[in-house]
């Protein structure tokens, strides 16, 4: 654990326990909170599944994890945490996330100020609530979240700016070191063109069809023997990693270049965007993960909205982003697909999406 305070200086918690792409969305308002208090301990509690994106962060002092667990262990386990909290002295806790969880921990600091979203039975654990979206209001999250920051200081009424205030996942060495030791075992070569398309999703609304995947997979692959594509999945993912890249074989001919990769830590997967020369994938955490980078970007939107959730970096960076436009049912809550076909990503068609990277690896927009 890392640690930087001067005497008498403030202690701020940030709570974000999940997810990925979640907790790298909330990177601009650390930036943001270093800037205006240099000499500020700022920890950040979060889950050990999301820890990595903040464990190389400059500006976290400390990155405190605690486990997702479930029944009388996650009970036992946020008293013990709540303790070590109120042992820290917090002056400031912002609650990030809004749940239960995260509200309950917050209030257990017992900070003077504890800063969370106006939800209704919650409210009273903070000090200091701010108005949260209602619906499905076209605003990005970095927005949304930045707003926590209002009550601690005048300074955060301005804005969030996409290149001064970019979301960040820092690389360690190792994991740089990591990746090109297993690029270089996949055959793949300092000179070769990496394309990553990240296949899979967490649930079935964000699940663009393995087929539709293997299209634009075997089209990219195509464009020359020095073109590579892997194709990435989280733990568990292998089955439809395999199934994209085994369609994709089938549609090319026998010189295209295709790599599974699957279960990659976290921030070996962070350290591949940098060596990679495309990526595309759907609203995910590994398209935030690729967003952190200047890697150009194809992003693919179902029932979410670019307006909220595209990727927050400077403009002038390439990016594509897909949708199928306006739809009664989008955007919805992901419980529960009203038509019944999730037409929202299963109309999305692979040629647009292959003309968009294409595009990308062009240079042009």
């Amino acid at each position: 654990m890392r640690r930087r305070s001067k005497p008498d200086s403030l202690t701020i918690l940030l709570v974000r326990p999940r997810l990925i792409g979640d907790v790298i969305l909330t990177t601009p308002a650390i930036r943001a909170l270093r800037r205006r208090f240099p000499d500020a301990t700022l920890l950040y509690l979060v889950e050990s599944l999301a820890a990595p994106v903040v464990a190389q962060n400059p500006h976290i002092s400390e990155v405190v994890v605690m486990e997702r667990r479930r029944g009388w262990r996650r009970w036992l386990e946020d008293l013990r945490l709540a303790q070590r909290l109120r042992r820290r002295g917090i002056d400031v806790a912002i609650d990030f996330h809004g749940g239960p969880r995260s509200a309950w921990l917050t209030w257990a600091t017992r900070a003077r100020m504890r800063v969370g979203y106006d939800v209704a039975d919650r409210r009273w654990m903070y000090t200091h609530v701010v108005p949260k979206p209602r619906g499905y209001a076209p605003r990005h999250s970095v927005q949304n979240q930045w707003d926590l920051l209002a009550p601690v200081d005048a300074a955060f009424r301005h804005p969030p700016d996409r290149t001064r205030d970019r979301i960040e996942m820092p690389v360690a060495p190792d994991a740089r070191a990591a990746v090109a030791a297993r690029l270089e075992s996949l055959g793949v070569g300092s000179r070769d063109h990496l394309v990553v398309v990240h296949g899979t999703a967490g649930n079935e609304f964000r699940r663009w069809p393995a087929a539709s995947f293997a299209t634009v997979v075997a089209a990219l692959a195509a464009r020359g023997t020095d073109y590579v594509v892997a194709v990435l999945g989280g733990a568990g993912d292998e089955s439809t990693v395999m199934e994209i890249v085994q369609a994709a074989r089938a549609e090319s001919s026998i010189d295209a270049r295709f790599i599974p990769i699957v279960g990659w830590p976290l921030e070996q997967v962070r350290a591949l965007m940098d060596r990679a020369g495309l990526f595309v994938g759907g609203d995910s955490g590994p398209m935030h993960v690729a967003a952190t980078t200047d890697v150009p970007i194809v992003a693919l939107f179902g029932p979410t909205t670019p307006e909220t959730w595209a990727p927050w970096r400077p403009e002038h960076l390439p990016l594509a982003v897909i949708d199928v436009g306006a739809l009664p049912c989008r955007p919805c809550d992901q419980r529960v697909c009203e038509p019944g076909d999730f037409r929202c990503l299963r109309q999305i068609a692979p040629e647009t999406v292959v003309s968009a990277a294409t595009r990308l690896l062009e240079g042009t927009r």
